[in-house]
């Protein structure tokens, strides 16, 4: 037994593959680098679909397909909205989803998510949703719909690069569950329900708010090195510090994301003192806990990304799956195609049983 299936080879697939020791993640053979530079949020969804969604996908095909899909889930907005504006963010977005038909396609989903997160912030703000613009791309559109006005090139950048990169990394837990879903043949929508919900724990999609609490909890210490030093002593999680994809902290995401803030110039001010917290967590790391490492993970940076980009705390994550459905939908749709639903045992240790 293995527990967390750590190892466990439960899936044959051809979307992505991360090295550690390389210190790259991969979707269908090319680099994060160069999907961030080269392909960008739609170009990476058309890569991750091709013959999944159809055949011969491009960008500018997917960029239409998308646009045209969000003006439906604009309309759709009436349905929903008004109770999910109620309810905390994580169980909006669940009935964001949950009103979708069993028959939507990959593109309609995604396009949910892209409208209903910038009208969700929108109405919880008390202001009304901005309907969509088809010939945008989606991240243009949804800082436009988020924040109401046109934004600035290196924004729209920013954030494109963000969700590029983010968008697949193998089985990671949201991703196995919606195989396990879409395994069952149940249906596109339902896989991606499944996977938000299991995306929305703090140890997975939920990590960027609570790692921008960890980073606010450093800066109002009066002594950052006794306050890490506690922490580590009572053994609490720093969020934001250590990953089981990338332990040597070398991810390639990262990397992509701290590129991005830093072209975003004073926006991007906190990334300086998110630094200084990671040198001083490993020096106190190397006294109190020697041998051990806990470099700043992804997280950090993805956080302070859509602080600078002017996103509420509360909707990180949600604002994180319009990067990662078109992932998901990929998993699912690749699943189904196996027809072989998961089916796995569990090793039984409950009171005795038989004679």
């Amino acid at each position: 037994m293995q527990p967390g299936l750590e190892g466990v080879i439960a899936a044959e697939t051809v979307l992505s593959i991360a090295d550690p020791k390389l210190n790259m993640l991969w979707m269908r053979g090319i680099p994060v680098p160069t999907l961030v530079a080269e392909y960008g949020y739609e170009g990476t969804i058309a890569l991750l679909w091709e013959g999944f969604a159809g055949d011969g996908l491009t960008a500018d095909g997917l960029r239409a397909d998308l646009g045209n899909a969000r003006v439906a889930a604009f309309a759709a907005l009436p349905a929903w909205l008004d109770a999910a504006a109620r309810r905390p963010m994580d169980a909006a977005v669940r009935l964001c989803l949950a009103q979708l038909a069993d028959d939507s396609t990959p593109a309609a989903i995604v396009a949910a998510l892209s409208v209903g997160v910038p009208a969700l912030i929108r109405a919880r703000r008390g202001e009304a949703s901005v309907a969509p613009d088809a010939s945008l791309g989606t991240a243009a559109d949804l800082l436009r719909m988020t924040h109401g006005t046109t934004p600035d090139p290196a924004r729209v950048a920013a954030l494109d690069g963000y969700f590029t990169a983010m968008m697949d990394s193998g089985l990671n837990a949201s991703s196995f569950t919606a195989r396990v879903v879409a395994s069952t043949r149940a249906s596109l929508a339902s896989a991606v329900l499944g996977a938000w919900c299991a995306f929305t724990g703090e140890l997975h999609g939920g990590a960027p708010g609570p790692t921008l609490d960890l980073l606010d909890a450093a800066a109002a210490a009066e002594d950052l090195d006794a306050w890490l030093e506690r922490r580590l002593v009572a053994g609490e999680r720093l969020m934001g510090f250590g990953h089981r994809l990338f332990p040597d902290g070398n991810d390639p995401r990262s990397q992509a994301i701290r590129a991005a803030l830093r072209r975003l110039g004073p926006q991007a001010s906190r990334l300086v003192f998110a630094n200084e917290v990671e040198q001083r967590l490993q020096a106190v790391l190397a006294r109190v806990k020697p041998g051990r490492r806990l470099p700043a993970n992804l997280e950090i940076a993805a956080a302070l990304l859509l602080d600078a980009l002017g996103f509420p705390r509360d909707a990180f994550t949600a604002v994180f799956a319009v990067g990662r459905g078109p992932g998901w939908l990929a998993q699912a749709m690749e699943q189904a195609k196996t027809g072989r639903m998961y089916r796995p045992s569990a090793a039984y240790v409950g009171p005795p049983v038989g004679d």
